[in-house]
């Protein structure tokens, strides 16, 4: 089949590879119907996540149909057209019962390789680094999906592959953030970053009732996609002194109830200390740039909730005494995506939310290193590329 591979740092291409077969009785083969960029790509691509090896397909967001189902497998069927969060669970381990899927304890072959660093290993991923499992990706004609019955959720009639596509990933990572918040009737919610998953989060926040979402960007495009798909105000945080003072401004001298990050480690930003992070990234003296975090925390209200959604390495500078002092709750996770996909698939049949916006460029398979490079330069106003493998 052909697939989208890493071959070394800003060295894709799209080659011929070995097609993925039943496994374990409990997978199933999907035939991938559509498949997407997400920002955490890039964070390997550019070489500041290690555990890549030549040849690795990637690509953690897709949707697609069952082509073949293991002998155990009891809900699913050759032919049920699904969507699959990016994480993979086992549903059946200590954290899957309490609804913690991204923390499986099961499903990540090299949980070796990252308990030195995390303490205790996540769950696995698709297409996204050995020490996250190792699994092939989604930028391929074909995938295997691990736990087939717990993975893969039936997309309903009224919704279309594109729409579905993004409860992939997107969606349910913003709308975690959302919830996250624990909002109540008047809170203002602020979104710093208004990518595919902050602006999700930003839609999510309205489903479950801020009074207020503020979306928080630099680039007009995005701004304007919060405006008018989303029903946020925004802010240009480049055209601002202060974005703690424009928030403040905004929400009577207060601080919004709760902030939303959903920028991560390749974040952009101004100040001294933003200028400090791109040297010291630059010669991998830290992985991360985190002027949006730091931001976030500060622009936050006393007593207030700060989701983390964005990817992090090891951050230099974390105003942890500002966390301390202000009372604030910091609630973070990759995405529990079976938590949340029913829901959400739920909400975009009856219309209640859009996601198919989010696809600003569509292209065969064959395209995809353009389609990479279009999406990292967020060029022609480029909020996801979209691939189509077959």
């Amino acid at each position: 089949m052909r697939a989208l591979v890493w071959n070394g740092v800003n060295d894709l291409a799209v080659e011929t590879v070995p097609d993925p077969h039943v496994v374990n009785p409990r997978d199933v083969v999907l035939e991938v119907s559509l498949t997407t960029t997400c920002g955490s790509d890039l964070h390997f691509i550019d070489g500041y996540l290690p555990g890549m090896r030549k040849g690795d397909v990637f690509g953690h967001e897709f949707t697609g149909t069952i082509v073949e189902v293991g002998p155990e497998v009891r809900d699913r069927k050759v032919g049920d057209r699904v969507v699959v969060p990016s994480f993979i669970a086992c549903g059946n381990c200590w954290y899957c019962d309490r609804q913690l899927y991204s923390l499986c304890d099961t499903t990540n072959p090299n949980a070796a390789a990252q308990q030195p660093l995390l303490g205790y290993p996540s769950g696995g991923i698709y297409g996204y680094t050995h020490p996250f499992g190792g699994y092939a990706g989604s930028h391929a004609q074909f995938v295997r999906v691990p736990f087939g019955d717990v993975n893969c959720f039936p997309v309903p009639e009224a919704v279309d592959d594109l729409s579905a596509l993004f409860v992939s990933d997107a969606v349910p990572t913003g709308f975690m953030g959302a919830d996250f918040c624990d909002i109540s009737p008047g809170d203002t919610v602020a979104v710093f970053g208004a990518g595919a998953v902050g602006l999700m989060a930003a839609a999510g926040a309205k489903i479950l009732g801020a009074e207020r979402v503020i979306v928080l960007d630099r680039l007009p495009e995005r701004l304007a996609a919060a405006r008018d798909h989303v029903g946020a105000e925004t802010v240009d945080y480049s055209d601002v002194d202060s974005v703690q003072e424009a928030l403040r401004e905004a929400t009577g001298g207060r601080g919004p109830d709760a902030v939303v990050e959903a920028v991560g480690m390749e974040g952009h930003g101004t100040g001294l200390q933003n200028v400090v992070d791109r040297a010291k990234q630059a010669v991998r003296a830290e992985t991360d740039r985190a002027t949006p975090l730091r931001e976030a925390v500060l622009a936050c209200r006393k007593g207030g909730v700060v989701a983390l959604l964005g990817v992090y390495g090891l951050t230099d500078s974390f105003p942890t005494g500002v966390v301390l002092n202000k009372g604030l709750t910091i609630r973070a996770a990759q995405q529990h995506g079976q938590r949340y996909v029913p829901r959400l698939l739920h909400h975009l049949a009856a219309g209640e939310l859009q996601t198919s916006f989010l696809a600003t460029h569509r292209m065969p398979l064959e395209d995809a290193v353009e389609g990479y490079r279009i999406f990292k330069e967020k060029e022609d106003g480029c909020l996801r590329a979209v691939f189509s493998p077959s």
